[in-house]
């Protein structure tokens, strides 16, 4: 733990368990934040969160066996998202594993179950070999795309004593393009007829040299839900969230030259079986494997996003752009136009709520977003004004995600506005951290889109001809539920009563809940 701090770490996640006790030694020992979930779903959940906000590896401390294995869910999200997550946790004994000596908590092999769903699973045999796993935990987080690393250790190594103390071990730098891939990729830039930037989550940390970029290229940027934000969408070159709109997917197979920057491209992005790039598509990725796509790249440029981004804005420095007197906010204005006029009636009634809670939030609110449908409408319509502030799990899709996520944000970032989108049915699936937001005085507005139902998966059983089995689940009557947490709840019957409880909420020391019925008239 000490090491850890070492690193930077400040917060860990997790409940203790005999097992794992000699971890809690170590907080004990060390300045450490420890939180503790009411499920350990919820602490990859909320370490997933704190990733995502911050930037920064979230830590899990597990117990083994179920410890683990609940926490699956929240790993194999943040390996699909390229969320940097450690998770340290207990193991069996060395003397029973791989035995099946049926010993309480005993699983014959825990790195097995992780290892598909992280970068690196190993368990250490002896303490000296943790400095180093450690290290290439961080190694990976700071120098390559960051994904989960799992390390399980049995409780008799933890009880060993060390003699030294554990230094952090430098990273290796961000990796950086070749100078012929830059030089292609400005090339193909400068000549283009018309251009477009895609934005992924792997952008985030290259939002002011893709801002630059599209000044200089006189290109629109479409942003997947990951990368909402990249651009401001008070940018009259955004296109926002758009990467999934059927009007984006018309205007991306009209472009000549499609720049895509850390983005997998892929149908949890774009919702599209197929999405057609008819012009030449450059990929800039950090990572190598992205360009093994069923989308194939005219130009592959590996490396970090912000660094190729840089690099990009040197090469163009000086040439002329065939693209820079073009009337592109004219024919950006003309998407937009039509992608209004694709909203449904539903979700032009998630559209009134999302703009009510837009207006009362500042830039740098943070809001993360469950399974449900007033997000998934979000993830194009929501205005969004700055990196790392709309979050969404687009790739692993785990349902109840938004409030432990929320609460890692929080924890994150005290100081910024933070709500939970969710679900009346996926609220349910993590509902107990209302007890750890409210035992942690974490200011969270949690706002639930009350359908009655599982509402996507019951229309895909309906579109289908399949009865509307098992998604309609009861809901309780969430007034009750916040109550029995110690937390305000209000049913917004009215816009001016949703946002009255909102300016509530953001001034209440911990958590709230404020439900939105789809049927209200006042989002008509």
């Amino acid at each position: 733990m000490q090491l850890l701090e070492a690193y930077g770490v400040t917060t860990v996640f997790g409940i203790p368990g005999e097992h794992s006790l000699e971890l809690y030694r170590g907080i004990q020992n060390s300045d450490l934040r420890a939180i503790t979930p009411r499920n350990d779903q919820g602490a990859s959940l909320m370490a997933d969160g704190y990733a995502r906000a911050s930037g920064k590896p979230g830590v899990c401390a597990l117990m083994g066996g179920p410890g683990v294995t609940n926490a699956t869910t929240g790993i194999g999200q943040a390996y699909a998202d390229s969320v940097p997550m450690l998770v340290i946790s207990s193991a069996s004994h060395s003397s029973s594993l791989g035995r099946a000596w049926d010993r309480r908590d005993e699983n014959f092999d825990l790195c097995a179950i992780t290892r598909p769903l992280t970068i690196l699973s190993e368990t250490v045999r002896d303490p000296e070999e943790i400095p180093g796993l450690i290290g290439q935990a961080f190694d990976i987080f700071c120098s390559q795309r960051p994904r989960p690393v799992h390390i399980a250790i049995p409780p008799e190594v933890l009880e060993e004593r060390v003699t030294e103390r554990w230094q952090a071990a430098p990273a290796r730098d961000l990796p950086t393009p070749a100078p012929f891939e830059i030089s292609a990729a400005a090339d193909l830039l400068a000549e283009a007829g018309s251009t477009l930037i895609v934005a992924g989550g792997g952008a985030q940390g290259a939002s002011a040299e893709i801002s630059a970029l599209a000044e200089r290229l006189n290109a629109g940027v479409v942003m997947s839900s990951a990368g909402k934000g990249v651009l401001s969408d008070r940018s009259p070159l955004s296109l926002g969230g758009g990467i999934a709109s059927p009007a984006v997917h018309q205007y991306l197979a009209e472009i000549e030259v499609v720049l895509a920057i850390g983005t997998e491209l892929t149908e949890a992005q774009h919702f599209a079986g197929g999405l057609r790039v008819d012009g030449q598509l450059i990929r800039v990725d950090i990572d190598p494997a992205r360009f093994r796509d069923p989308l194939p790249a005219s130009i592959e440029v590996l490396g970090d996003a912000r660094i190729a981004c840089q690099q990009l804005l040197v090469a163009l420095d000086g040439r002329e752009i065939r693209t820079a007197s073009q009337d592109t906010a004219t024919s950006l204005i003309a998407v937009r136009s039509r992608q209004a006029l694709d909203y449904s009636e539903l979700e032009n009634r998630h559209i009134v709520l999302l703009n009510a809670l837009r207006n009362q939030l500042p830039d740098d609110a943070m809001l993360f977003g469950d399974k449900t449908q007033l997000v998934y409408t979000g993830n194009t319509a929501m205005k969004t004004y700055l990196p790392r502030s709309w979050f969404f799990p687009a790739g692993f899709g785990s349902i109840g995600c938004a409030l432990p996520g929320a609460i890692g944000g929080k924890l994150a970032f005290p100081d910024r506005d933070t709500v939970a989108l969710v679900g009346d049915g996926g609220l349910m699936f993590t509902v107990n951290e209302l007890a750890t937001a409210a035992e942690e005085n974490l200011c969270i507005p949690i706002v639930v889109w009350h359908n009655h139902a599982y509402a996507t998966i019951r229309d895909g059983m309906l579109s289908r001809g399949i009865a509307a089995i098992g998604v309609s689940p009861r809901a309780p009557d969430f007034m009750q539920l916040a109550g029995a947490f110690g937390c305000p709840g209000t049913r917004a019957r009215s816009l001016a009563e949703f946002q009255q409880a909102l300016r509530e909420a953001l001034a209440h020391s911990g958590p709230s809940l404020i439900v939105v019925h789809e049927d209200e008239d006042w989002l008509q």
